[in-house]
């Protein structure tokens, strides 16, 4: 389980604008290619222990603050630990606040570090650049952070896995420069209607580059196609260039401009639009990523074979329940039976045959199972059909009472015959 700790230092703990500034310890992993021949082509990655401590995360102000203990780094630096400190005033980190308590609540967290290579970057540049991966399991956080090292004064100490100058605490000191999050990990909507995806960016005050580009990329079945890509200039929304792989989907420039949102609008879902979609934002020599998945929904019409069963002593009878244009394709069906003399429903031990799986031209499925009604069940007893499916908030059902023969009905049959043979009687004479 993630350690979280929450550095408090008395009078140091700084306020700004109704929020509380403090530092938030991770423990995280540095992620890097396996090392060795038998790493080598095989896309195994070699995980090292380190930690990461937040400066200056901006949270609202929080009573039990107060019961965290501080972070202390080690008395004697040590080259092999990997300790990283990012200072995050500028850009802030939204949300970040769900990091406090993950641990309390039992949500884990997944922090990743590794040494990141922007675009077009020097081997003699004076910073080294690393990325940052934080996901809290159970809530809508999820960041990627890129960190650019603070120059500090050469003490000779040396980080044993980055090669890169330690502080004389024994820190690596880096800077949050820019990052890309989602606000929301996960969304479901229902076929045919519009929906927003959303995703966001900050950067540092002073932009590194006088263009941002968004491009929005969906995953499905293990294939990947462009949804939308977008290209405007921070100075001018006006002169924004889009370029459309889906009809119907939208980036407001004036957003991203204005406030760092990134998010996608797609209007008229379709079955196909259902997966996974990652949104990247770059500017300048700079990119990050996050992902969002798409659920689409179509809830299934319920219906019986049947308006009405009238009983029958001796022969079993087939009774149809039909599921209907629903998505996605797991429907879970039900046969249950309520007789006159019982105060609660029985599961039929035997459930009947289930139809293959029909699919529609706009994507969607129907199924149909069948029942075979004993003739043990007696008249008034209620029938009832129950489908379960993600789109619905709670099962659905359909329902038929076994109705009673109607007696009376065979007496009129016979004396419509028998009037009907005294008339061709008196015909005949």
């Amino acid at each position: 389980m993630l350690r979280i700790e929450v550095l408090m230092f008395g009078f140091f703990l700084k306020f700004a604008c109704g929020n509380v500034n403090v530092d938030i310890v991770l423990s995280c992993s540095l992620v890097e290619e396996g090392a060795g021949m038998a790493a080598m082509g095989s896309g195994a990655f070699k995980r090292t222990p380190a930690t990461l401590i937040l400066r200056d995360v901006s949270v609202p102000p929080d009573d039990s603050l107060e019961t965290f203990t501080p972070f202390m780094p080690p008395s004697v630096p040590d080259p092999d630990a990997i300790l990283v400190e990012a200072k995050v005033s500028s850009p802030e980190i939204p949300g970040a606040e769900v990091l406090l308590h993950a641990d309390c609540n039992q949500q884990e967290v997944l922090c990743e570090l590794s040494q990141y290579t922007p675009k077009g970057a020097q081997q003699s540049s004076d910073s080294a650049y690393l990325m940052v991966s934080l996901d809290v399991e159970g809530v809508d956080f999820c960041t990627m952070i890129i960190l650019q090292t603070v120059k500090t004064e050469d003490i000779g100490l040396v980080q044993t896995n980055l090669g890169l100058p330690l502080s004389q605490s024994g820190m690596l000191l880096t800077e949050v420069i820019f990052l890309v999050f989602a606000p929301i990990k996960a969304v479901m909507a229902p076929l045919r209607s519009d929906v927003l995806l959303n995703c966001g960016f900050k950067q540092q005050d002073e932009p590194f580059a006088p263009e941002v580009s968004v491009e929005w990329r969906l995953q499905h079945r293990g294939k990947g196609h462009r949804v939308l890509e977008m290209k405007t200039r921070l100075d001018d929304a006006e002169g924004s260039a889009v370029g459309e792989g889906r009809a119907g989907a939208s980036v407001n420039a004036a957003r991203v401009v204005a406030e760092g949102d990134a998010s996608v609008t797609l209007s008229r879902l379709k079955v196909r639009d259902d997966g996974t979609y990652i949104c990247t934002v770059s500017v300048g020599p700079f990119h990050a990523q996050q992902i969002v998945q798409l659920h689409v929904v179509q809830p299934p019409g319920l219906s019986l074979s049947e308006e009405k069963l009238i009983h029958k002593d001796k022969s079993p009878q087939i009774l149809s329940c039909h599921s209907t244009k629903y998505f996605p394709l797991d429907v879970q069906m039900e046969w249950t039976f309520l007789s006159p003399s019982d105060s609660e429903p029985t599961v039929f031990p035997d459930q009947g045959s289930l139809s293959s799986h029909r699919q529609h031209g706009d994507g969607t499925y129907s199924v149909s199972s069948h029942l075979t009604v004993p003739p043990s069940l007696p008249p008034g007893t209620k029938i009832t059909c129950t489908a379960s499916h993600p789109a619905l908030e709670s099962p659905m059902s359909v329902s038929l009472l076994l109705e009673t023969p109607r007696q009376d009905s065979y007496w009129w049959v016979f004396g419509f015959l028998i009037i009907t043979a005294l008339f061709f009687h008196q015909v005949m004479k």
